[in-house]
């Protein structure tokens, strides 16, 4: 769990890769060729094909993004399922009761 987490930390790092993430979520399914289209055209980043690849192959490794073969194409698609896992990792359950601050001594005057 703890090497999972450090390479989904590291993933969400870098602010590149942070866009594709939202390029993602608001369109699931693209091809390379397409993510690359909307970093320029939309945010001005001239990144190579070859750059872009190696963030997207970092983002799998975390668990981010998951791709799919069709024919000759390969889509991304964004896995939200670390995000909720990391956002829930330091939440009390709904129904569980509030947390109490730590102890802190008190102060004489």
């Amino acid at each position: 769990m703890a090497d999972d987490d450090d390479e989904l930390f590291k993933a969400l790092a870098d602010p590149t890769r942070r866009i594709v993430l939202d390029e993602l979520a608001e369109r699931d399914g693209q091809s390379l060729f397409e993510i690359c289209a909307r970093l320029a055209t939309r945010h001005g980043l001239g990144i190579s094909r070859q750059g872009v690849s190696q963030h997207l192959a970092v983002l799998e490794a975390a668990g981010l993004v998951t791709t799919r073969r069709e024919g000759r194409y390969k889509f991304h698609d964004l896995n939200t399922e670390p995000l909720r896992r990391i956002a829930t990792r330091w939440l009390a359950p709904p129904d569980s009761p509030p947390r109490t601050p730590p102890h802190t001594p008190e102060r004489t005057p």
